[in-house]
């Protein structure tokens, strides 16, 4: 008798939790929805230059702000349980998506009397260091989501990250016009580290007499150790750009020489004014 009741409690308790489990491996195959962020981005990101560099309609934004405070505020609710559940991929999407979000948002938060993102800081304090961003649990700053939940975390070893957070500047990589999606994470990284290589006001080679010297990004010199941990067997700045060797047009003799540390190296001033339209 007691051994009935119990196989009927057993059962009783399944058939309870079984829909609690499912919307449980629901939300963890789901991840989140970015489709808001997504269309303000696909309406107010201007592409220039075939693509390579982009220009933001902070006007148009502002416009519509309660679409992005919506957005904010359901990144805000994730917990950071719920967070963990997650595969790398949807955490890395949902990180750099909020990081870019945020960024917007702590840009409306001076537009339109702002030329810089750096003008939102001070002379003690910088703006990626301003704590005002509810998320995963914490109230945290800009620099925290890049340096702390991204880099710092030693889950995703993904250097191509600098090209998909956007710091609001002409010097950054393009603010992609769309975001960044669970199952095309892979492609839109890549493509982005396509870009960026690919645009000749941040990267290129030039002929200095007998000399090739290749001027690079500042963002090259900032997070050197990131392109130099291994990513695709890379373990020096000249092997990674190798891996971009068609984006960066070098032929094969630059190509070897790049890999023996034979071309000189020399980083570019980084543009600081807004991306604006």
């Amino acid at each position: 008798m007691e051994k009935g009741l119990g196989m009927k409690h057993l059962l009783v308790a399944l058939l309870f939790l079984s829909p609690l489990l499912n919307v449980q491996a629901a939300e963890i195959n789901a991840g989140f929805n970015h489709s808001a962020w997504d269309a303000l981005l696909k309406k107010y990101v201007i592409s220039t230059q075939d693509g390579l560099t982009t220009q933001v309609d902070y006007a148009g934004i502002a416009a519509d702000r309660a679409k992005l405070k919506t957005y904010l505020d359901a990144t805000s609710a994730v917990s950071r349980k719920a967070f963990d559940r997650w595969s790398t991929q949807q955490q890395l999407a949902f990180l750099i998506n909020a990081y870019n979000a945020w960024t917007v948002e702590l840009v409306l938060s001076g537009y339109p009397d702002i030329e810089s993102i750096k003008d939102l800081g001070s002379f003690f304090s910088s703006p990626w260091s301003k704590r005002f961003i509810p998320l995963l649990g914490e109230t945290r700053t800009l620099d925290d989501i890049e340096h702390n939940l991204i880099r710092g975390s030693g889950r995703y070893n993904e250097p191509r990250i600098h090209f998909a957070v956007n710091c609001a500047s002409i010097g950054c990589p393009a603010l992609r016009p769309e975001a960044f999606l669970t199952e095309r994470l892979e492609t839109q990284l890549e493509q982005s580290a396509q870009m960026f290589m690919a645009d000749r006001t941040r990267n290129s080679l030039y002929r200095d007499g007998d000399d090739d010297i290749l001027r690079l990004s500042k963002i090259f010199k900032w997070y050197r150790g990131d392109f130099e941990k291994g990513w695709r067997g890379a373990t020096t700045l000249g092997q990674f750009l190798v891996l971009y060797r068609k984006s960066l047009k070098l032929n094969a003799n630059t190509v070897e020489r790049l890999k023996a540390g034979l071309i000189d190296i020399e980083f570019l001033d980084y543009d600081w004014r807004l991306n604006k339209m």
